[in-house]
């Protein structure tokens, strides 16, 4: 099938969404949106304002529907983006010191490098040699340093190399790696099974790799899931196991490891503070079950703020 869709001016998309039954109150406002946010990336958040059958080979809007409350949904998601990224990164650091802690205590300061510590071959040769583009692209004043103080071995130490390396590169050596002592010695800081952080990590990298993108999360059907934990029951019972592909379990476990690296944490009650600042951001359309504010997991957090 051939692409034949014209490109149109700002005036022409404002006289497209109009006719399909769009209000646009504010023209000048209208103009600023479409020019610096894009007529596409605002079309994922007007969609839950169309009609569901097409007329004429354009889909009409629900009546009331004003281009004003596509513009709140995007501006909310852009919150909850920084939200989930600010605790990402303290996720991610805390990862990367656990991980070059384990095995470096245990292997070494090189013993990381040993490949007879990784269950497939393959998989550590790629990994390995995504890490030596990332030290020889790295102008990082300690790996300048030590390649310039020694050369044997001629890699720098576990601590130095987890400092360059990104969450995506972390989670596969970490999933990577044969014996599940090793695993779980990682994953006994943070309570949970070694799959299930193994899964998170796996998880939170396409969820952060979303979010570097300025992609949309409040409704996303996402493809990359975790798995629902068993254990420790706080975390299960706070879990919607009916909505796997939703951000609302993300939220959970994010929720649950960064009380455990930052303790005393407020991003919690920033959360909840978040959702109730836009109605049209419908909780069920980002996997929140109807009771999530009565569950222990939120409630707590709430309490401790007040």
């Amino acid at each position: 099938m051939k692409f034949e869709k014209p490109s149109l001016s700002i005036a022409e998309q404002i006289a497209l969404l109009e006719r399909r039954g769009m209000a646009v109150p504010d023209r000048a406002a209208a103009e600023h949106y479409l020019r610096h946010l894009s007529y596409y990336r605002l079309r994922a958040y007007w969609l839950p304002f169309e009609q569901p059958a097409p007329i004429n080979g354009d889909h009409m809007f629900k009546r009331e529907t004003c281009l004003t409350q596509a513009v709140r949904l995007y501006m909310f998601d852009r919150e909850l983006r920084l939200l989930i990224m600010d605790a990402i990164e303290r996720i991610e650091v805390s990862l990367r010191g656990g991980w070059a802690y384990h095995l470096a205590t245990k292997y070494g300061p090189h013993g990381y490098l040993e490949p007879t510590l990784y269950n497939r071959s393959d998989h550590y040769a790629k990994a390995y040699s995504v890490l030596l583009e990332e030290i020889e692209r790295s102008k990082d004043t300690f790996i300048v340093h030590y390649s310039s103080k020694y050369d044997d071995p001629e890699q720098p130490p576990i601590w130095m190399t987890a400092e360059v390396m990104s969450l995506g590169q972390l989670s596969k050596w970490l999933g990577n790696l044969k014996f599940r002592h090793d695993r779980q010695g990682i994953a006994k800081s943070y309570g949970v099974d070694e799959k299930v952080l193994v899964s998170i990590a796996h998880h939170l990298t396409y969820i952060r790799n979303i979010c570097a993108h300025h992609g949309r999360l409040w409704n996303k059907q996402f493809t990359v899931t975790m798995t629902v934990p068993n254990a420790p029951a706080s975390l299960k019972l706070a879990m919607n196991v009916e909505a796997t592909r939703k951000i609302y379990n993300t939220l959970v476990a994010i929720g649950y490891l960064v009380e455990i690296v930052v303790p005393g944490s407020k991003w919690r009650q920033r959360l909840v503070e978040l959702m109730g600042t836009c109605e049209l951001a419908n909780p069920e359309a980002m996997g929140f079950p109807a009771n999530w504010k009565d569950r222990p997991f939120w409630k707590e957090k709430a309490a401790i703020a007040d």
